[in-house]
């Protein structure tokens, strides 16, 4: 995030969190990458020792009452160190436990986000199952009412955290009514693990390692009634706050995942030299150089004035349109920003002897998980045309449309 327009408080956390990722040591990040590190406990207690999880909440539940600019700028240099890295250091403190301060009680707040944000436990988010993720309200997992508890059965797969966490936000099925509306059939719970949970397949990623990214299987899974998050047949509303952390923190942490191979690349380039000069000189080079640089700096700028939005409480349906399309033009800008560095620097950038090919296979993941592009694009364009006919007499200064020559030629505008 740019620094001058940060305050010395932000200044202070962007500064101990830079300290963080000096902490972390290089044979972590390798041993993730292959997967010899499945989760990274040792990371993410690290991180709570230092009070950089969940900074935005309330100092009484172990957060620092920043915002959401703190929050991106805290991603941003998070994601440097990986995107594996900030994928698991925002899905716990950043997503589950979003959920819990907004909807949760305070039993489960003392329960299960302070010591999460001390680093003593582990949280992920079950969402998508086998058979969709987009499709919120296909879940077929069921949590099926026995009085104190729900028995709980299912499948979730793509689970961040599967494989190391000790909690999970789970999606189910709650009101099995053919006649419901969606909106009213699935409830958040609170899933601990134990008898019932059973991590049953670990994936082989493209990128993004180390993460513990499992398949989950509940089998009769015992959840009590306390465990609700919000309103049983409620989970609507709790996802639907959640797509800010998802979406917003997705996008924020995949700028610094993108950051190391610009700087990888340009001082590659400076010192590489080529037909007698270095390879930087050449316009061909240079001006690739300067793409990602224009891309960063504009998803930064989209990153910061939708944080904005969300700390200045603009109305919810404009700040999901931010929202999903920062997700969208961030991530792939991001991503135009890493191709970049690896073709500048050619063969060698394909090669693990720098760590780009690493970078360019897990920021592929950014424009597909939480969301995808065109999921983005869906939810902006409806956004969009509510928000321009809610407010149309209010936002258009004049008639645009007779600010033509021909504006009233005869039988030309027809629009049946």
């Amino acid at each position: 995030m740019f620094d001058y327009m940060l305050t010395k408080e932000q200044l202070k956390i962007r500064d101990e969190a830079r300290e963080l990722v000096k902490w972390v040591p290089r044979q972590m990040i390798l041993d993730m990458d292959t997967d010899a590190i499945k989760f990274p406990k040792e990371f993410l207690q690290e991180a709570g020792r230092r009070n950089l999880l969940g900074c935005r909440y309330p100092k009484k539940w172990g957060g620092r009452e920043m915002d959401w600019v703190t929050t991106c700028m805290l991603m941003e240099e998070i994601g440097t160190l990986g995107y594996e890295f900030a994928c698991v250091f925002g899905v716990g403190a950043e997503l589950v436990c979003d959920a819990i301060i907004r909807h949760g009680t305070d039993a489960q707040k003392e329960k299960y986000v302070k010591p999460l944000l001390r680093g003593e436990l582990f949280a992920a988010e079950c969402l998508t199952e086998p058979r969709g993720g987009s499709d919120f309200f296909g879940a077929t997992t069921r949590a099926e009412d026995r009085g104190d508890h729900f028995l709980v059965n299912g499948q979730k797969r793509f689970i961040v955290g599967g494989e190391g966490a000790d909690y999970f936000l789970l999606y189910a099925r709650t009101n099995f009514d053919p006649a419901a509306k969606s909106q009213d059939t699935l409830t958040a719970l609170i899933v601990d693990r134990g008898p019932g949970v059973e991590t049953k397949y670990l994936y082989g990623l493209m990128g993004c390692r180390g993460g513990g990214t499992a398949r989950l299987v509940f089998k009769d899974a015992k959840v009590p009634k306390e465990n609700v998050v919000g309103k049983i047949n409620g989970a609507y509303a709790v996802f639907n706050t959640m797509m800010i952390p998802e979406r917003l923190g997705t996008a924020v942490m995949t700028i610094g995942a993108a950051r190391p191979a610009l700087d990888i690349a340009t001082n590659y380039t400076s010192r590489r030299k080529a037909f007698g000069q270095a390879i930087a000189q050449f316009e061909g080079v240079s001006f690739q150089i300067a793409e990602a640089v224009m891309l960063l700096d504009a998803a930064r700028a989209m990153a910061y004035v939708t944080a904005r939005a969300v700390d200045t409480g603009v109305e919810m349906n404009r700040v999901r349109r931010m929202v999903s399309e920062s997700k969208k033009f961030i991530t792939e800008s991001c991503q135009k920003a890493v191709h970049n560095a690896m073709q500048v620097m050619g063969g060698i950038g394909y090669t693990n002897v720098f760590p780009i090919e690493r970078i360019f296979r897990d920021v592929r993941l950014a424009s597909i998980w939480t969301g995808t592009s065109e999921v983005m694009s869906m939810i902006t364009a409806h956004e969009w045309y509510r928000e321009f006919f809610k407010t149309k007499t209010e936002r258009l200064a004049r008639n645009f449309e007779r600010d033509a020559q021909e504006a009233d030629a005869d039988d030309e505008i027809i629009y049946e």
